[in-house]
């Protein structure tokens, strides 16, 4: 069964770093998509960061791009994907959360929730002005 925990949300102000946290098991299968979403109050879950298991081809949105990072460390039955995000804003201000499809990261990955079967709790980050 497949089982993904966040960790690492929290409170910065803007122009502040956080790295975000999700561990993964009880993949069997060599082609995923591991992706970090957010949801802000009142707005729609929104893809944020993604990467293939498989070749560690990531995707980004645009609003992220040049400022988050997403990284994945494969450990046997484990996988740790990362989220590095580097001066933040308070439009970053939601709940994060990393979710599972079964297959390598499209472009149009990360505008396709309906793809990712497998999602975390979710993890708060806050970012004062």
């Amino acid at each position: 069964q497949v089982q993904m925990v966040e960790s690492g949300g929290g409170s910065v102000q803007a122009g502040g770093s956080l790295r975000l946290t999700c561990e993964v098991s009880g993949i069997t299968y060599s082609h995923n998509c591991l992706a970090w979403f957010r949801q802000a109050p009142g707005k729609e879950r929104e893809g944020v960061a993604g990467i293939s298991t498989n070749d560690g081809r990531t995707v980004y949105a645009d609003s992220v791009k040049g400022r988050f990072t997403i990284t994945l460390i494969q450990d046997n039955a484990k996988n740790t994907v990362y989220l590095q995000m580097n001066g933040l804003k308070p439009e970053d201000t939601a709940t994060y959360y990393c979710a599972k499809d079964a297959g390598s990261c499209l472009a149009r990955s990360l505008s396709k929730l309906e793809w990712f079967g497998y999602w975390g709790q979710g993890t708060q980050v806050t970012v004062s002005s």
